[in-house]
């Protein structure tokens, strides 16, 4: 199918005391429970977008190659005042193009989805989201747990780790 990644995963990138997990649990739990545990390929900004590339082409790009998007959903995305580059294109793509499947993952009680952009809520509503509960952070590297099983179902098939 052309595609390099099975998902491009787009979170907030501020730096906050919240931000800490965010960042640990992309750098960290994400690759070592989808890429060395269940063989998928993800595309992580700051990880596979080298530093001297253009970062609006390198991140169109890189979703292009993409067969879903993981969306982080938190308490800073929700009350960003501006829209991450990422995360509009992802909609766009998502939604006017209808060309890619986006798989948000609630990592903190959002509470009610007013204050998220119109696009959002519509895939809200279309398919919910995966929400991460406090209980996985005793065994965030367990992909067997419930969240890691949902955020399986909901993507491509993986090509097993060799």
């Amino acid at each position: 199918d052309g595609k390099i990644y099975d998902a491009y995963v787009i979170y907030p990138k501020n730096h906050t005391s919240e931000a800490n997990f965010v960042e640990h649990f992309v750098y960290q739990i994400m690759p070592d429970i989808l890429e060395n545990k269940c063989g998928y390929t993800l595309c992580i900004y700051g990880r596979d977008i080298y530093p001297g590339e253009d970062a609006a082409s390198a991140i169109e790009t890189r979703m292009k190659k993409s067969r879903r998007l993981i969306m982080l959903l938190t308490h800073q995305l929700v009350n960003s005042k501006e829209d991450a580059y990422d995360q509009h294109i992802a909609l766009y793509n998502a939604l006017i193009q209808n060309d890619t499947k986006v798989i948000l993952l609630e990592m903190e009680t959002i509470g009610t989805y007013g204050k998220l952009q119109e696009s959002l809520r519509f895939i809200i509503k279309q398919q919910g989201t995966i929400k991460w509960k406090e209980e996985h952070t005793v065994h965030p590297q367990s992909p067997k747990s419930k969240f890691w099983k949902q955020v399986r179902y909901h993507m491509p098939l993986a090509r097993r780790p060799s």
